[in-house]
C-alpha cells in the first residue's frame, strides 16, 4: 500500500495521523494519506509567512520567479503520466482524461511564468504641480489555496501560478478526498528549486485543518474552489483575519439548444458537458433546455448516444466512463433521482446503481418537462444526471436559464448570430459557450455569479488578484515645506 507525506517548509513529513484513500473503481483502500492537524497547519502558514520576506524569495527579480515557474511546467509535463495514473487510481477519473488534462496544465504555469515580469505599475498625473505620484504592484502575502479532488492539478495551477508570479507564498490544501496527485506534485515543487516555505502542500479535515488554515491570522488571501456550503464556513472563518476571499463554486448550468442548431454537434457537446468526468465538474451542463419542437427527436438521439458509452475500469484507455469518486456521492445521486421520478419526472435512461464493485452510476437522463420543481432540476448533483426541460420561445429559454441561484456557465447552440448575441447578453453566468462547451485556455478567465462565487481565475486579471497597490508620493520642489500654522 502506497504512503504519501505532507510538504511543509521544504521538508516531507508524516501527518499527525493517517487515513485511507479508497480506489473508487474497486471500493478498496489503496493508499495511506497524511492528516495535517492544527500544529502542522500553523507551521505551514508560518513557513510561508517567513519565506514571503526572506531574501531567497523576496529578493528574486520577477524574471527569476518566472524561470522557476517555467521549470515547474517542464517537470509537470514530464511527470504527467505518473500523475495521471495516480489521479485515476485515487479519483476514478478515466486515464484518457487525466492524461490529456494534466499535460495541458503545464501550459498554465508557462502562461503565468511569462506574466511574472509584466506586472507594471502606473504613473498618476495628480493635480499638484510639485508632486510626482505613482503606483507599485506588490504581492499580498500568504495565500491559502484550497482545492477539491476533481481536476485538482488544474484548479491548483490557476491559483498557484498567478500567486507565485505575483511574488506571494502559498499553503496549498488538497481535498481529503483523493489527495494523492497534489501530494505527489509537491515533489515537483521541491525539484523546481523554489526556496523552502514558498509552497507548502497539506491535506486534512474540517476543524483541525481547513478552518485553521482559512482563519489563520497570517493568511492574506483565501482562494477556494468547492461547494457553497463549505464556502460559507470559509467566509465566516475569514472574519478572524479579514483575508481577501475568491470563490469558484458550483453550478447548475443550462445547455440551451434551439431548433436551428446543428443537432449532431449539440448531441456530442451535451454528452461531453454532462457525462465527461462522470458529471463531476463544476461547469457540467446538467440542465438541457431544448426547443419544444425538436425535444423528442433530440432526446432520442441523445439517449441512443448515451447508451453506447463504454463504461469500464478507469485505467484502461478504451474506457469512456468511470466510477464516481465517493460512495456518499453515489448515494446522494440515487436519492435525488428517485425523488425526481416520484415527483413525476420520466426516466429516459439510466437511473439505477450499476451492479458489481466500485462506485459506478450509469449516465442518466430525466425528462422533467412537466415537473418544474423536480429535485434534479434544482440540485447541483455533481454527477452524471441530465435533467431535460423545454421552451417555446427565446424569452422562456432565458427565463429558465436564469431560474437558479447559480451562475457559473451556460451553453447555447444556434446558427442565428443575432440570437447568439442576445442570449449571451441575457444569461447571467460567468461563462457562455456558443456552439461549443468546456473549452478552456490559460488566457481566458473563468468564474461565476451568485452562488457560483466571485472573483476570476485564469487570464491576466488573476495575477492582479494576488497583488495590492502601493501609492508613492514624491515632492519635487526644493522649497521648504511651509509652516502649516502660518495662514497665507
Amino acid at each position: 500500500m502506497q504512503k504519501f507525506q505532507l510538504y511543509i517548509d521544504g521538508q516531507f513529513e508524516d501527518g499527525a495521523a493517517e487515513f485511507y484513500s479508497i480506489n473508487p473503481a474497486t471500493g478498496q483502500a489503496w493508499a495511506k494519506m497524511p492528516e495535517a492537524r492544527r500544529e502542522q497547519v500553523n507551521r505551514a502558514v508560518k513557513a510561508a509567512h517567513r519565506a514571503f520576506s526572506d531574501a531567497r524569495w523576496a529578493g528574486l527579480t520577477a524574471s527569476q520567479r518566472g524561470k522557476l515557474l517555467y521549470k515547474l511546467a517542464d517537470l509537470l509535463e514530464q511527470a504527467a503520466p505518473k500523475l495521471a495514473e495516480l489521479e485515476t487510481t485515487d479519483t476514478g477519473k478515466i486515464i484518457r482524461e487525466t492524461s490529456s488534462q494534466i499535460a495541458y496544465v503545464a501550459e498554465y504555469y508557462r502562461y503565468y511564468a511569462g506574466l511574472a515580469d509584466k506586472l507594471e505599475g502606473s504613473y498618476i498625473p495628480v493635480d499638484k504641480p510639485d508632486m510626482q505620484t505613482w503606483l507599485i504592484r506588490e504581492p499580498v502575502g500568504v495565500i491559502a489555496a484550497i482545492v477539491p479532488w476533481n481536476s485538482q492539478l488544474f484548479l491548483s495551477a490557476v491559483k498557484l501560478g498567478p500567486a507565485l508570479a505575483a511574488g506571494c507564498t502559498v499553503v496549498l490544501k488538497a481535498s481529503e478526498e483523493a489527495p494523492a496527485p497534489l501530494l505527489e506534485f509537491a515533489k515537483l515543487i521541491d525539484q523546481a528549486g523554489f526556496p523552502q516555505g514558498v509552497v507548502n502542500v497539506i491535506t486534512g479535515f474540517g476543524a483541525e485543518c481547513g478552518a485553521v488554515l482559512s482563519g489563520h491570522p497570517l493568511v492574506a488571501h483565501v482562494a477556494f474552489t468547492g461547494g457553497p456550503e463549505t464556502a460559507k464556513h470559509i467566509v465566516s472563518n475569514t472574519a478572524q483575519n479579514l483575508a481577501k476571499v475568491s470563490l469558484e463554486l458550483g453550478g447548475k448550468s443550462p445547455f440551451i439548444v434551439f431548433a436551428d442548431a446543428d443537432l449532431d454537434s449539440a448531441v456530442n457537446a451535451q454528452v461531453a458537458a454532462i457525462f465527461a468526468a462522470t458529471g463531476q465538474s463544476c461547469v457540467a451542463g446538467s440542465r438541457l433546455l431544448i426547443d419544444a419542437s425538436i425535444k423528442d427527436e433530440f432526446v432520442q438521439r441523445l439517449a441512443t448516444r448515451v447508451q453506447s458509452i463504454k463504461i469500464g475500469l478507469p485505467n484502461e484507455m478504451q474506457t469512456e466512463y468511470g466510477p464516481l469518486c465517493t460512495l456518499k456521492q453515489r448515494d446522494k445521486i440515487q436519492q435525488v433521482v428517485d425523488q425526481s421520478v416520484a415527483q413525476g419526472a420520466t426516466l429516459v435512461t439510466g437511473g439505477q446503481v450499476c451492479e458489481g464493485a466500485g462506485y459506478y452510476y450509469p449516465p442518466t437522463i430525466l425528462d422533467c418537462s412537466f415537473v418544474a420543481d423536480a429535485a434534479s432540476l434544482t440540485t447541483e448533483l455533481f454527477g452524471p444526471v441530465l435533467s431535460v426541460d423545454s421552451f417555446s420561445s427565446e424569452q422562456e429559454a432565458i427565463q429558465k436559464a436564469n431560474s437558479t441561484p447559480y451562475g457559473l456557465a451556460a451553453g447555447v447552440f444556434t446558427t442565428n448570430l443575432t440570437r447568439a448575441h442576445r442570449m449571451t447578453k441575457a444569461i447571467r453566468s460567468g461563462i457562455v459557450w456558443l456552439n461549443t462547451y468546456r473549452a478552456v485556455s490559460p488566457l481566458a478567465p473563468f468564474g461565476g455569479y451568485g452562488l457560483s462565487g466571485h472573483g476570476r481565475e485564469g487570464g491576466l486579471s488573476a495575477v492582479y488578484d494576488y497583488t495590492t497597490t502601493k501609492t508613492v508620493w514624491l515632492r519635487t520642489s526644493d522649497e521648504p515645506i511651509a509652516d502649516p500654522f502660518v495662514m497665507r
